[in-house]
């Protein structure tokens, strides 16, 4: 099943990386689809293509230069092509399982054009699936956990510190009803540093499906 998965991943990063032309500032995402984009990116510098990535975490970072993907500074990006944990239809998603989901953010909101890279089983019919990642300050993580206890959501610190120095809670909010407002809520919070909703971000969402690649667009 997962060798099934990845080859659908393969699939719809290709797709999305032919869009990517010479002279491109490319952002980079971080994760287990991302790696294929990287794949892919690498080898058609390899046939002559110039560009220069702005990775989303240290990790990507590094499988960049190990790839001989040339890196900017300037998260500013004509194109940032990244993965997802959910899409819903109207191509809202939940980011951040991997953990990076503030840079993912900053280099979506800085980038000209998002494209998201998924395989068929990210599709649902409304987030809250899974949990919902949420970057959040070290100092007073409790109290900002109760917070978002109060707006329904069950959060767990994962064992982990993320590249900025913050904690993540991962939480259970169940089938989200409205994303927006519940983005605005956490955006209030003090202590949140960033969530990982992504809300009207996506300009278009590359599923790989066994029939091969279905390109996702808001109507116009």
């Amino acid at each position: 099943m997962a060798d099934e998965l990845n080859s659908l991943k393969k699939l719809a990063a290709e797709s999305a990386v032919i869009q990517v032309a010479n002279g491109m500032v490319v952002g980079l995402g971080t994760g287990s689809t991302a790696e294929f984009v990287l794949q892919a990116l690498a080898a058609r510098i390899r046939e002559g293509l110039r560009i220069t990535g702005v990775p989303t975490s240290e990790r990507t970072s590094a499988r960049a230069r190990e790839l001989g993907i040339p890196l900017a500074v300037d998260v500013a990006t004509d194109i940032a092509i990244d993965g997802a944990d959910e899409v819903d239809p109207q191509l809202n998603l939940i980011k951040g399982r991997g953990g990076a989901l503030l840079r993912e953010k900053i280099v979506a909101q800085s980038s000209t054009r998002f494209i998201i890279v998924v395989d068929e089983s990210k599709l649902v019919a409304q987030l809250g699936v899974g949990l919902l990642p949420i970057e959040v300050v070290q100092f007073g993580w409790q109290a900002t956990a109760r917070r978002i206890l109060g707006l329904g959501g069950k959060p767990q610190r994962r064992d982990l510190i993320t590249d900025n120095g913050n904690y993540i809670l991962d939480c259970a909010f169940g089938p989200i009803e409205n994303p927006p407002s519940l983005a605005a809520e956490l955006d209030r919070i003090t202590g949140v540093v960033e969530h990982g909703l992504f809300i009207g971000l996506a300009a278009e969402v590359h599923v790989g499906q066994a029939s091969g690649v279905r390109i996702l667009k808001l109507p116009q």
